[in-house]
């Protein structure tokens, strides 16, 4: 029977080297944290920063409708997230000029028939029972009072006032201009190809262009290509973080005129409205690896669940179609902080949260780097929940 690791991160230097592989909005923001107090700061990403799951997102701040029994711990953690959404929006705006359009309108979650009404009900009670999450149900006519263009036949919907968006895109670009101008380094298109250890501690980084990274610590927060394509970790240093495929689709409303301002959940799909007349709508959810082909089957069902919520949808042209990889992890809750290689830190496996719990994950894994204190609200995170399981089987 193998032994749960045993985390440790040295005492930072008065200026410490950090390695960060991964140009996400986890892994700018980190970037942008650590450089502001005084950190060298190097990211390196195989594509573009802000490239991957970042730019494929929704920006959906989502963490009081979609809660389900088991997930107390990562309920919380959203929540605590999105307590530092505001304050965090600010910031950006103030560093770099970029409004990252953090919208409050809140969240509606549709129920269109009776069995949807019956299942969001029992699903409620929980949520406010259990949870005490600030959730209410609206009816039909107080649904359609908030969302006029919604369907004729609807049977109601969960309001959740907490639960918001920011614009993806935008908060990418924001991060990556507030980690250099607080002095990090972003290297695109320069693939990690293993993570150096000596004596037992992560080292560096090996790139795939032959270049080697000194580093006092490494940050894994590669999103979905956190395990398998980079070499070096042993067995019980991988992150057992998987792609999880999401087809999505935008389509173009009239800003002035929007048929949506909330965003809506609806059976099926997901419909978020962006502030220049985007009306997202995702997303699939498919296990097929690296696959970025654009199915008509998975554009068909999105459409298809958009149109029975939202009918007017189909007279919107089609902006833009695009693939993205969430990173999901075996629970599908996300990796933070400490592993069994010293001075090795997770910030991965985010699934289709990575967005929400940017802020969290920003300030608390700087604070682990920094300060040596893993930080109450990742504890039931970290990567040895896994080992754990493993060893009691």
């Amino acid at each position: 029977m193998s032994e749960a690791p045993s985390p440790v991160v040295t005492k930072p230097a008065a200026k410490p080297r950090i390695a960060i592989i991964g140009a996400g909005v986890i892994g700018l923001g980190i970037a942008w944290r650590l450089a502001a107090r005084g950190a060298a700061v190097q990211v390196f990403d195989r594509g573009k920063a802000g490239g991957g799951a970042s730019h494929a997102a929704a920006g959906m701040l989502a963490a009081c409708c979609e809660a389900e029994p088991g997930e107390e711990a990562l309920v919380a953690l959203g929540r605590d997230s999105q307590a530092r959404w505001p304050a965090f929006a600010a910031e950006l705006l103030r560093v770099t000029g970029i409004d990252v359009e953090l919208r409050q309108e809140g969240t509606l979650v549709l129920a269109v028939t009776a069995d949807d009404q019956a299942e969001l009900a029992h699903r409620l009670e929980f949520q406010q029972q259990k949870l005490k999450l600030p959730l209410e149900w609206l009816s039909a006519s107080e649904t359609r009072a908030r969302e006029p263009h919604l369907a004729g036949q609807i049977a109601g919907a969960v309001f959740s006032p907490q639960d918001h968006q920011v614009d993806n895109r935008k908060l990418a670009r924001a991060l990556h201009v507030a980690a250099v101008a607080a002095g990090a380094e972003i290297f695109e298109e320069r693939a990690v190809a293993e993570i150096l250890v000596k004596n037992g501690r992560a080292a560096g980084l090996a790139l795939a262009d032959g270049a080697t990274i000194a580093a006092d610590a490494v940050v894994l927060a590669a999103g979905a290509w956190s395990r398998g394509g980079i070499a070096g970790l042993p067995p019980q240093a991988q992150p057992p973080v998987r792609p999880v495929k999401g087809q999505m689709l935008a389509l173009r409303m009239d800003p002035a005129v929007p048929l949506l301002t909330h965003v809506v959940w609806a059976p099926g799909a997901y419909l978020v409205p962006r502030r220049d007349g985007r009306l997202i709508i995702g997303a699939t959810v498919e296990e097929k690896g690296f696959d970025a082909t654009v199915t008509a089957g998975g554009v068909m069902a999105l459409l298809e669940a958009a149109w029975r919520a939202l009918p007017a949808v189909e007279e919107l042209p089609i902006d833009e179609i695009w693939v993205g990889h969430r990173p999901g992890s075996r629970d599908d809750a996300p990796i933070l902080g400490l592993g069994p290689l010293e001075n090795l830190i997770y910030a991965t496996g985010h699934h289709r949260n990575g967005i929400l719990l940017a802020p969290v994950t920003v300030d608390t894994i700087a604070g682990l780097l920094l300060g040596g204190i893993v930080d109450p609200v990742i504890r039931p995170f970290g990567l040895e929940r896994f080992v754990s399981a493993q060893a009691a089987e």
